[in-house]
């Protein structure tokens, strides 16, 4: 029997395996999902909202032990994961409180004598989760999905396996129906077979644009709708008149969240000349001062989540510095068995170089001077991706309008770095994907828009 592995990545010791689900298995998953998506789409969204606040309850009272399976299953800081989960709290006392009201029925004058807008539940939704925040990813698309009425199943990294059975847990023990969120063990072959059932409506995928562009070209053959959010390199510009200990603290928090494995953690940092100098060395300082180390301690850095991505971004590195970059700080793959790697600034960086056109998914950070504003602005946007990006500026009316009418990225902050929020939409352009998630918006993407006449 196939299995998948639960692996710290800190020490390299498998913890645990289970056995993948078989195809036969995920049919008769998938055959009682639908069996109670027809009663639960009746539900009344209190009876809904009463659940999810029992499962935001549920989340409080065992983060401490969710957190320790994130933290020995990929490597997440302790600190963080319990940050992660009191989010995932939050995220569905949000939509617990605000579902009925984002999907209540829209009066509109027509020459009816009744026309309106409805929102209805769509059925059951596909999730494809990564590995890096993996009970955030879930939850963000998880608590609208469940208050709209639909059902979710959830193909979860293979790394995380705890992870995506404790969120399983969650539902269940909160008193949601056993198939209304269902975790599905299995490997990435297995995934075109369950988008092709007929009972999939739509799928949602945070990931690789590799995995994005697979999963959205099996749905586009079998016309369902998909929500993508993927990859980033987001560009963080530093202006002539930033606050420089403002911009140097914000920006290595941003490359080094998650140990720098964040699509919305900063990648790019694209500082005016004149500052150049200044901002460099206040940078270095906040980069080669961040601890790293066991993440159950209290440290900034914890492992990669797996050996095999640590070698993939050290590679990134090295054929940036075959290609002319210059390594400012790290760089160096340290001693031991965990997953680990310094964090890391590369400078003189150019197009054509890996630190420039790709996502370096690792506490790695390209320094790139530029002339003045105009040319800062070219070289934000020049990037296939347009995920998230920042400006730093004393000028307040020159930030906003650069992020506004600039940038061309989903999110797009000003003097403080990117994140997500369940009150703001959240999503990318370009190569980053397309939907967006949180907020009203995120709730209505999996909901059929329902135009009703009455004459």
């Amino acid at each position: 029997m196939a299995t998948i592995k639960s692996i710290n990545p800190a020490t390299n010791i498998e913890i645990e395996s289970y056995e993948l689900h078989s195809d036969s298995e995920v049919n008769d998953i998938l055959d009682k999902c639908q069996e109670e998506y027809n009663a639960f789409r009746k539900t009344s969204f209190a009876h809904r909202s009463t659940l999810m606040l029992r499962a935001a309850d549920i989340l409080e009272e065992r983060k401490q032990r969710y957190a320790e399976t994130m933290t020995y299953e990929m490597g997440k800081t302790y600190s963080s994961a319990i940050g992660e989960v009191e989010k995932c709290a939050w995220v569905c006392r949000y939509y617990a409180e605000k579902a009925e009201e984002f999907l209540s029925d829209e009066i509109v004058e027509t020459e009816a004598t009744k026309s309106m807008i409805c929102y209805r539940p769509m059925g059951v939704v596909l999730a494809v989760m990564p590995w890096n925040y993996p009970f955030w990813q879930v939850f963000r698309f998880a608590a609208p999905a469940l208050m709209a009425g639909n059902v979710g199943i959830l193909k979860h990294a293979s790394n995380v396996p705890q992870s995506a059975l404790n969120i399983e847990e969650v539902f269940r023990d909160a008193g949601f129906p056993e198939y209304a969120f269902k975790t599905l063990l299995i490997g990435s072959k297995q995934v075109n077979a369950i988008i092709d059932n007929p009972i999939i409506k739509a799928a949602t995928l945070t990931g690789s644009e590799y995995a994005g562009a697979a999963v959205a070209a099996r749905c586009g053959e079998k016309i369902k709708k998909t929500v993508l959010e993927l990859g980033g390199s987001d560009p963080y510009i530093v202006l002539e008149d930033a606050d420089l200990d403002l911009a140097a603290e914000q920006c290595a928090k941003s490359r080094l969240l998650n140990t720098g494995q964040s699509c919305i953690g900063a990648k790019r940092f694209i500082v005016i000349e004149e500052v150049y100098d200044a901002f460099l060395s206040r940078f270095t300082d906040k980069m080669a001062t961040a601890k790293m180390g066991d993440p159950m301690h209290d440290v900034e850095m914890g492992p990669m989540a797996r050996h095999d991505l640590r070698d993939e971004v050290h590679q990134q590195v090295l054929d940036s510095l075959k290609a002319g970059a210059e390594l400012h700080l790290g760089g160096r793959i340290p001693d031991g068995d965990g997953a680990y790697y310094p964090a890391t600034i590369l400078i003189n960086v150019k197009p054509g170089m890996p630190a420039y056109d790709d996502e370096i998914f690792g506490p790695v950070a390209s320094v790139i001077k530029v002339k003045d504003e105009a040319e800062a602005i070219k070289v934000a946007n020049d990037s296939s991706f347009g995920l998230g990006g920042c400006v730093f500026t004393k000028d307040i009316e020159r930030g906003e309008r650069i992020a506004k009418d600039e940038l061309e990225v989903g999110c797009a902050f000003v003097n403080q770095f990117v994140k997500s929020d369940p009150r703001l939409p959240f999503g990318g352009t370009k190569i980053s994907g397309y939907g967006r998630e949180l907020s009203y918006y995120g709730i209505r993407e999996f909901v059929n828009i329902k135009t009703l006449y009455i004459k």
